[in-house]
């Protein structure tokens, strides 16, 4: 056991460095209403700048997902952590909405390099037989960094002046840190190779997945957008009908999400692959439901109950998801068909979310976000039905 006390060690350093880029990409979240109060724009704006971001990790999953298996780990953490310090200084410098848009970009291109090549990382430094430990840590790294974002910029926002300056500032601390840790971490490619040798591996779908990757990918995209939802317009439903001025607090909210929906992976080993995705959805349907009573009614405590019931169900529902793509994959086709997946998912944080914004301005904050609420009831609906009617089983 003192034997893999390096290793542990190795692995834990790879997931601190992961939390560091995940919490860049949630920073500004509280922080929307003080931008719009700054800047003068609409709430569509607050959901294009936020999808801005989603855009960024699409195109690096589509274009670089699978860099990190040629020219090793480190190198593509290190433009990970080089793309979340430029956010950071896009933010320090925005002096109008073009600078946000620039920051949110290339924190998605940051979390787009990360994804992948900082899952593999977290899991090659760990102890030989430690998979599934390591699998936790790269986990709790991923959500725990987006729930963490919230919180640090909420509280920074809230008790320490400007507001609009130190979070990223310090955020921009613990990038160079996180540089300096890396930097002392082992590369686990054992023949990394240039650049130049590197191929682009496109999205695909063998036949075989498609049964299980249809209701899994739609169950994925429901979760993502709810997120979205409350990563974007939350804050400013908190503020305008609840009430919920300090940014801490709006912060604390957003991140129950996020911490939730670590809860709910941790919780698929136990569950178990087959009822994971079923029930999963059901999650995510009784976080919609209580989310739509929050805005039906102004309600803060169905809030943060949708916080905790939605994000337990998409965590649920995304790795049940994503096992179960991975074990109907064939082997040489599983980095394309999780890409896709990935692909997917990350349009649900950005089309319904900006698709609320449209309607925020003929039907208002409230009924723009019930149409979402309706529409994702109706997706995840189906996700359900058609797994309990043909569940998904582990392979042996």
């Amino acid at each position: 056991m003192a034997d893999d006390l390096p290793g542990w060690r190795q692995c834990l350093l790879g997931g601190a460095v992961f939390v560091v880029c995940m919490v860049g990409t949630t920073l500004p979240t509280p922080l929307y209403g003080l931008y719009q109060d700054k800047f003068g724009f609409s709430e569509l704006t607050v959901t294009v700048v936020y999808a801005v971001y989603a855009f960024g990790v699409i195109g690096v999953l589509l274009l670089a997902g699978n860099v990190s298996d040629a020219v090793g780990r480190r190198p593509v953490l290190l433009w990970g952590l080089g793309f979340a310090a430029a956010s950071a200084v896009c933010y320090l410098c925005a002096n109008g909405l073009g600078w946000l848009y620039a920051g949110r970009l290339l924190s998605g291109l940051s979390a787009g390099l990360f994804t992948g090549a900082a899952t593999a990382y977290v899991m090659d430094l760990a102890p030989r037989g430690g998979s599934p430990r390591a699998t936790f840590v790269a986990t709790a790294a991923n959500m725990g960094g987006l729930g963490c974002g919230p919180l640090l910029a909420g509280a920074l926002a809230q008790y320490a002046p400007w507001p609009l300056y130190l979070p990223f500032a310090v955020h921009l601390a613990l990038v160079a840190g996180s540089a300096a840790v890396l930097l002392s971490l082992p590369e686990t490619v054992r023949e990394p190779q240039p650049l130049s040798s590197a191929r682009t591996q496109r999205p695909g779908l063998p036949a075989e997945v498609r049964p299980v990757f249809v209701p899994a990918a739609i169950a994925s995209f429901v979760g993502f957008a709810l997120f979205g939802v409350f990563t974007s317009v939350a804050p400013a439903f908190l503020a305008q009908s609840l009430n919920v001025h300090n940014h801490a607090e709006t912060g604390l909210i957003v991140a129950l999400a996020f911490f939730a929906s670590t809860a709910g992976q941790l919780a698929v080993g136990r569950v178990g692959l087959g009822r994971s995705l079923p029930l999963g959805c059901v999650g995510l349907l009784a976080g919609l439901a209580l989310l739509a009573g929050a805005l039906r009614w102004d309600l803060l405590p169905l809030m943060v109950l949708s916080a905790l019931v939605g994000g337990c169900g998409q965590g649920l529902a995304f790795r049940g998801a994503l096992s179960a793509v991975a074990e109907a994959s064939p082997p040489d086709h599983r980095a394309a068909v999780i890409s896709t997946l990935f692909v997917v998912a990350y349009a649900g944080i950005s089309v319904p979310v900006i698709g609320v914004g449209v309607l925020v301005n003929p039907l208002g904050l409230e009924g723009a976000g019930l149409v979402f609420i309706g529409c994702m009831a109706v997706l995840a609906t189906i996700a359900a039905v058609y797994l309990l009617r043909r569940p998904v089983r582990a392979r042996a």
